[in-house]
């Protein structure tokens, strides 16, 4: 509830808002000029504690994080920003009074997709918690035109579409053309002597001015409002009438075209970067205004360069960022005339690192010619950090050429960001304690045993006030009935519903909250997907981006090794179950967007086969998205999270699930090590070869797929039924580069890379486990309401206090309105 809103202003607003902004009046309006109308309305009451805000931080000289990413996947704003500034009823029932329903007036919101899955999506947890706890941040990205594609499904085939969410203008935004920064490319160095000292100059260079748009990010119930920037790039001079009188029109809008290539589309995130070019350009671009931008206004205030440290922290979130160590020194040395020792003690005290991932080949690395020619002078720094860095390699160990070929930062014609963001970083964080683990043993082995005090770890974590709040209004409405609404801004509250596990008046209604978010998701998968499913079924739900260590395969083979069951006795005793598949396919990953085609190929046969009888329905939600996804995780009674050991560096989607009380079907890998500890291994189904185990199978490469499927007749008919057209019977050999993945070792990659066979038989012992336990009503709805009252640690707050504590050492803010 908030005490200063008053109704009948807001509903003025919301009348003169559209009035002024479509020429009509309310009842004219269609349905997307009244969520327009209405975001500008709730903007008006946002601005001032924006203000407010802000000026607390000017008042106090407060330390400010930058948090630098590539993707904030921020989805819809509306609702979120209605219920943290605590005005959900007030403005519901303002808009019911103008004949309006507040649920069908979000759902005009585009989602900010501006990330592709994890990684951008915590981002935007991070930032709700930043502000809900009170810290001074800024997250520092780009204004993509087109976010990630709006996928749609064609004949069982993934279809990109692109996603115009700027479409329609964005009522949040405010553009702060006052902030706007040149950033240039390419050209070359020229040395020239001043005052006696030398001095490097960028010349003959191409530039485009990055233009700032910020986003309010608004804190739950406390006056703060703090800022995501998303730069835009705009061409310096627009147009050369010069080239056109002359007739080259090329020439002409050669400038607009660099600035709107820069901005145009988010790169899809699929682990593989090779040399693209543009997408350095992206990375050089919002780091280099960001930090240009940091400085500037540091130096408004203050008279030396030299402690920008200690009021300015930047967080690398993953490689993509790592160039913000260079372009701090760039300027640092050429612009403020620093010493390379002074310049160097500012840059490693204000650069942190995060590390997201254990697959080696998504850590960033970049050719030497690509990189030299793009950005002369950052490279030129480059070369000397990695000088001064090989000297201290060989110091520590001398005569040892092996850990400068591992370490460097320049090798092989390339250059590797996370050694830079390593070596230049005061702390190196991985995501979930078990990636931390595998990162220090590993993958970063010779640069833990260098540097051991810079690692530490930082488990992942969601914002409940999304996930809980405003994605389960029912549930939350219980949980706050039954132990009030401290759990909001502190989740480890919820441990005080353990008192009511045992309960069964409690059980049957958390059960039937749980039973109508799967009449709720029911309806949107008829509507969408025009397939009847029983809510009455389990819905176990698989959601998250479609990558094979991810394993969306297994799930698939083990419906298609079921449906073989049944066919074989159709009067097998099982629960029905509605298996849910949720996720994108980078639009180049071939054999990702081939398992999405053989999932919708399963679907196909088994939704039509009546002599089931429903026992089984397949399900994959077209374009997932943070919008469908809070509709999901409030369904779901299962949570798939079965990638391979030592592969997923956390998962969020697992904490999404956990809260929202669905019992977890995993693998003992990133952050469900986490989770199993919380909830008790007695409430989890896990399986599956242990993360020590695999590493070692890769080392030895001991692991042969063709004995299973000599041994194993049950896997040997599922794989078959891939290339006899038993699911494509118009082309049997569409699915053969899947059955090659897993038994072919003809290929440069390992057969079944990603341990499917090694981990089948387990899986579907697990899965048995779940069909019996759900039989048992009590035992079920005991072990759901124990994953939502354990969930407390997985709060994104928790990890925030955590990097603040041991990283970043921020000071809260208090924000009071005049």
């Amino acid at each position: 509830m908030n005490k200063g809103f008053d109704k009948e202003t807001f509903k003025k607003n919301v009348t003169y808002n559209v009035k002024s902004l479509y020429r009509k009046t309310v009842d004219e309006a269609t349905p997307q000029q009244v969520f327009q109308a209405v975001a500008f309305a709730v903007k008006d009451v946002i601005i001032d504690e924006w203000i407010a805000t802000h000026k607390e931080y000017e008042k106090k000289d407060v330390k400010t994080l930058y948090y630098l990413s590539m993707e904030f996947l921020m989805g819809r704003a509306l609702g979120n920003n209605i219920i943290n500034i605590m005005a959900k009823d007030e403005i519901r029932e303002a808009l019911d009074e103008l004949g309006f329903d507040l649920n069908l007036i979000e759902d005009q919101e585009p989602d900010a997709a501006l990330g592709n899955g994890g990684l951008g999506r915590l981002a935007a947890c991070f930032l709700d918690s930043l502000a809900t706890l009170g810290y001074p941040a800024y997250g520092c990205g780009i204004r993509y035109r087109y976010g990630m594609f709006k996928q749609k499904i064609e004949n069982g085939y993934q279809i990109e579409v692109p996603d115009e969410w700027l479409k329609e203008g964005n009522p949040f935004e405010v553009r702060r053309s006052e902030y706007a920064t040149e950033v240039k490319f390419g050209g070359y160095v020229k040395t020239v002597w001043e005052n006696g000292k030398e001095k490097f100059v960028q010349e003959g260079y191409q530039s485009v001015m990055a233009v700032p748009y910020d986003l309010p990010v608004v804190g739950y119930g406390n006056n703060v409002v703090n800022t995501l920037r998303i730069w835009d790039a705009q061409p310096i001079n627009t147009f050369s009438l010069d080239s056109f009188d002359r007739g080259d029109y090329q020439k002409a809008v050669e400038q607009e075209n660099l600035a709107k290539n820069i901005c145009e589309v988010l790169y899809p995130n699929d682990n593989h970067y090779a040399g693209k070019e543009l997408r350095l350009k992206q990375q050089y671009f919002f780091i280099s205004a960001s930090v240009q931008r940091a400085i500037i206004k540091y130096m408004e205030k203050h008279d030396d360069v030299r402690s920008f440290h200690e009021k300015n922290v930047f967080q690398l979130n993953d490689t993509h960022p790592t160039v913000a160590v260079a372009e701090l020194m760039r300027i640092l040395l050429d612009e403020y005339g620093l010493t390379w020792d002074e310049a160097w003690a500012v840059t490693t005290k204000t650069c942190a690192y995060t590390n997201h991932t254990i697959m080696a080949e998504a850590l960033e690395k970049w050719p030497i010619e690509l990189f030299s020619r793009l950005l002369p002078r950052v490279y030129q720094i480059v070369e000397e950090i990695n000088r001064r860095f090989i000297e201290k390699i060989q110091q520590q160990y001398p005569g040892d050429q092996s850990k400068v070929a591992k370490m460097a930062i320049i090798y092989d014609g390339q250059v590797k960001m996370a050694h830079m963001a390593i070596a230049a970083s005061f702390s190196v964080n991985g995501v979930a304690r078990l990636h931390t683990e595998i990162l220090k043993n590993q993958e970063l082995k010779d640069f833990y045993q260098m540097m051991p005090e810079k690692f530490n770890n930082k488990t992942n974590g969601i914002t409940q006030r999304r996930f809980l709040l405003h994605g389960n209004p029912l549930l939350a409405d219980w949980v706050t009935g039954k132990i009030g609404d401290e759990w909001i801004t502190d989740l480890s509250a919820l441990s005080k519903l353990k008192l009511y596990v045992e309960d069964e008046k409690c059980q049957h209604e958390f059960m039937n909250i749980k039973y109508q978010n799967k009449v709720r998701l029911a309806k949107y998968i008829k509507q969408n997907n025009g397939i009847d499913v029983d809510p009455r079924s389990i819905f176990d739900v698989q959601v998250k981006r479609l990558h094979e260590y991810k394993r969306q395969l297994m799930n698939i083979l083990h419906v298609m090794y079921l449906y073989n069951q049944l066919k074989d006795n159709p009067n097998l005793d099982m629960v029905p179950r509605t298996f849910i598949f949720g996720a994108k396919a980078a639009a180049g990953y071939k054999r990702a967007k081939l398992t999405i085609k053989l999932i919708n190929s399963v679907a196909d046969v088994i939704n039509n086969d009546a002599s089931i009888n429903g026992k089984i329905k397949v399900v994959f939600i077209e374009d997932y998205r943070v919008s469908n996804a809070e509709t999901i995780f409030a369904a779901a009674d299962v949570s798939e999270q079965i990638s391979t050991a030592s592969k997923e560096a956390s998962g969020t989607g697992n904490m999404k699930f956990m809260l929202n009380g669905a019992l977890t079907v995993g693998t003992m890998d990133g952050a469900n090590v986490e989770i199993v500890e919380e909830v008790g291994q007695e409430n989890a189904f896990i399986f599956g070869t242990s993360s020590d185990e695999i590493i070692e199978l890769e080392h030895n490469r001991s692991y042969d797929p063709m004995q299973i499927f000599n041994s194993d007749q049950d896997i040997r008919r599922v794989l078959m039924q891939l290339i006899n057209g038993y699911y494509s019977p118009q082309d049997p050999e569409l699915f053969r580069d899947i059955y090659n993945s897993l038994l072919n070792t003809q290929s440069s990659d390992r057969a079944d890379t990603y341990f499917i066979l090694k981990d089948f038989r387990m899986y579907a012992e697990a899965q048995k486990r779940v069909d019996e336990s759900y039989r048992d009503e009590k035992w079920w709805a005991k072990a759901a309401m124990l994953n939502t009252a354990c969930s407390g640690k997985f709060s994104s707050d928790r990890t925030i206090e955590e990097y603040v504590k041991d990283i970043w050492h921020l000071k809260k803010v208090k924000v009071e309105l005049k």
